[in-house]
């Protein structure tokens, strides 16, 4: 018996060296995606063409078709009406049906943007020199909507900071809406003539240029704005009967099914009152059918807050006003049914609505708060039920009865899988899965999901990945990253990209926290930084870097903070605010002083600096340079027209002052990222100062070519 254990033994250590002899760890191509590696990509799904088919985009940007059952990929062609195509050649607008050739719709020297089809697929709508026009696709006729249009009043075209804080980055300045029925363009109407320039010098020529952007600061005027409706034929504009002079916000406009009427997102400066507003865009009259007021403040049209049924009677609110987001069924009126959901967790996307069966599918960060499922749950609130399986983050795609969806889900220790499943949460069939067939031949370092306690209750959860080969008892530096905004958090149980190993072949430990306003904890934990941007976050970081630091495996010399925008911000805040707890950081295009800010995002967090200007002090990098120490290097590009330079100017020059050292690096021309030959420079720049200052040694040439 003994004789036959020690067999057994060594035969299981000879199995497990040899294991290790064949095992082989990534190469820097191979974690830059280069090269084959862990994973193979799995094509991207672009819903279903039918019950039985979804679609999904291959080799230079082919779509197919995948049959559920046999698994056949067949080419596919989106449908003739969708298959329509209108764009800008040479600055005019063109109309192209499938593979036809492009014809021509406007002439004129002046650019137009944003051209959009009418549903009925008979106009093109667009602007030009900040004017709302459409031309009549079958004749070439062309409509003029507005004459008011200069560099400071924009018709269907929107003023910078609704494109960058309300309406959002994907409308490309579109601020225009055609009614389902084509009957009617809806558009807003701003006017910049209050709001503050901003100069932006460029470096090229001669001479150089200046770019000049209308931008509201913190506690500036913002821009006047009215929405206004126009027949698609053409005539008088009528005017939502709001009053432009008043200091507010107009969230996303939801036209209803048939048309025949808007509802229009209202928000006071102050943005802690939201209100829903029923206009007729007949008679421009309005009518109010709800109203939300929060302590701290609400937030316009976030990730989908409307949902109109079809049934033309119904729309589902997302708000998170009991502290938790949530969705709640009404009536058109503003009446509410009931609550759908409710409890301390929150929900994510609204996935499908089945009418029929009073059944709605949705997305939610129910089961931990690092990962997403998927849920359904009756009109009246019950029967909630998790169709999702196991400890993944899943994104899901349902076909279009409701009757059966695709997953494609992963965690830390699991490369993504895609499953179909049906709504009942049966698992049907595997479909892929992006593990390499060599996976097992790669060592290394280990991801997992962990949480680091608080002195006042908080659990932060983290997601941190161990160097190859990772011994307890030596000692290792630490990449610590971050981005830090509000009900923005970025720890995820998802697998990660490949080159996380390239840091833990050389031995370092990299780590992401969030903390206790990251959204994890609920509007209750994002509202906890109203008038206090800076201070629960610092709170939660320092804790975490004096956890770090306690560990026997830490190097508690070598603790680096990295992130970029707000980001960028808790990094030069953690080599002042909390530089007892840092040692290095790289921050990128940082907010040093929130009043450098633009009045919606600033003032949502922060009231305006009349109101608070004791907060603003607090939440400043600049007040905290005298307490500077360690090594952060800025990075910034020298046009950046959201977070402007002017942030790190006033830093570097505090700095300069008392005499600190510090390392900066411009990049000409970049805006808020910069240019593929720029990002190549910044990628060698950030694996140079880590060689230097985390591993002490040169970086090898493979990384730097």
């Amino acid at each position: 018996m003994k004789n036959s254990l020690l067999f057994s033994l060594a035969v299981g250590l000879s199995i497990s060296f040899n294991l290790q002899a064949q095992q082989q760890r990534l190469n820097f191509e191979q974690t830059q995606g280069r090269s084959s590696s862990l994973t193979t990509n799995l094509n991207k799904i672009y819903g279903w063409s039918d019950e039985n088919h979804f679609v999904e985009k291959g080799d230079k940007n082919q779509l197919y078709t995948i049959d559920i059952s046999s698994g056949a990929r067949t080419a596919y062609t989106p449908p003739s009406k969708s298959n329509v195509e209108v764009m800008v050649i040479d600055s005019d607008v063109y109309i192209q049906y499938g593979k036809a050739k492009p014809k021509r719709l406007t002439n004129n020297p002046d650019k137009e943007k944003n051209p959009t089809l009418s549903p009925d697929g008979k106009y093109v709508a667009f602007t030009r020199n900040n004017d709302l026009y459409a031309v009549n696709v079958l004749t070439g006729k062309e409509i003029r909507y507005t004459n008011d249009g200069t560099d400071v009043i924009y018709n269907g075209y929107s003023s910078w900071v609704y494109y960058e804080e309300i309406l959002g980055r994907p409308t490309e300045y579109r601020s225009f809406w055609w009614s389902p029925d084509s009957k009617h363009l809806a558009f807003m109407h701003f006017d910049d003539t209050k709001v503050p320039v901003v100069p932006l010098n460029g470096s090229t020529g001669q001479h150089g240029y200046v770019e000049k952007t209308r931008y509201p600061k913190a506690g500036d005027p913002n821009p006047e704005v009215k929405i206004g409706f126009v027949p698609t034929a053409g005539g008088d504009i009528v005017w939502a009967d709001f009053n432009e002079k008043d200091d507010q916000y107009f969230g996303m406009p939801y036209w209803s099914y048939d048309g025949s009427n808007m509802m229009v997102q209202w928000m006071n400066r102050g943005q802690d009152n939201l209100k829903f507003y029923v206009v007729k865009p007949e008679t421009g009259a309005k009518k109010e059918i709800y109203d939300e007021k929060q302590p701290s403040w609400v937030d316009l049209d976030f990730d989908g807050r409307i949902t109109y049924l079809e049934d033309k009677k119904h729309y589902i609110l997302k708000t998170d006003r009991t502290g938790w987001a949530h969705y709640y069924l009404y009536t058109l009126d503003g009446k509410l049914v009931n609550p759908l959901t409710s409890g301390k967790w929150q929900v994510k996307d609204l996935v499908k609505v089945d009418e029929k069966n009073k059944v709605v599918y949705f997305t939610a960060f129910k089961e931990a708060s690092t990962r997403t499922d998927l849920y359904r749950v009756n009109y009246n609130g019950k029967d909630l039920k998790r169709l999702t399986f196991g400890d993944y983050t899943h994104e899901v795609e349902m076909s279009p009865s409701g009757s059966k969806f695709i997953t494609t889900y992963s965690n830390v220790s699991t490369p993504p899988k895609r499953t179909l499943v049906d709504n009942n949460g049966k698992i049907i069939k595997e479909i892929a899965d992006s593990k390499s067939a060599d996976f097992a031949s790669y060592k290394i370092g280990k991801t997992e999901m962990i949480t680091i306690p608080t002195d006042d209750g908080y659990n932060l959860p983290a997601v941190i990945t161990y160097p190859v080969d990772f011994d307890a008892t030596k000692q290792y530096p630490v990449i610590f990253s971050i981005y830090g905004g509000p009900n923005a958090g970025t720890v995820k149980n998802t697998w990660k990209k490949a080159d996380l190993q390239w840091w833990a072949n050389e031995g370092i430990i990299q780590i992401e926290v969030d903390h206790r306003a990251s959204g994890k904890f609920g509007k209750e934990g994002v509202a906890l930084m109203h008038r206090n941007l800076g201070k629960w976050e610092m709170k939660d970081y320092i804790t975490a870097a004096k956890w770090l630091k306690a560990k026997p495996w830490v190097n508690n010399k070598k603790l680096l903070i990295t992130g970029h925008s707000y980001g960028g911000y808790m990094t030069a805040m953690a080599l002042t605010f909390g530089a007892d707890y840092f040692d290095y950081g790289y921050s990128g295009a940082p907010v040093t002083s929130w009043e450098l800010y633009d009045t919606v995002y600033a003032e949502r967090f922060m009231d305006t600096p009349q109101e608070n200007p004791e907060g603003y002090k607090n939440a400043s990098v600049l007040t905290y340079t005298p307490k500077y120490k360690g090594l952060l290097r800025i990075m910034h590009g020298d046009m950046d027209d959201n977070v402007h330079m002017q942030n790190t100017i006033q830093l570097i020059n505090k700095l300069e002052d008392e005499n600190k050292h510090f390392e900066l690096m411009i990049y000409p021309g970049g805006r808020h990222s910069w240019r593929p030959a720029k990002s190549k420079h910044d990628f060698s720049e950030r694996a140079r100062f880590y060689y230097t200052n985390l591993l002490d040694k040169p970086a090898p040439e493979e990384v730097l070519k």
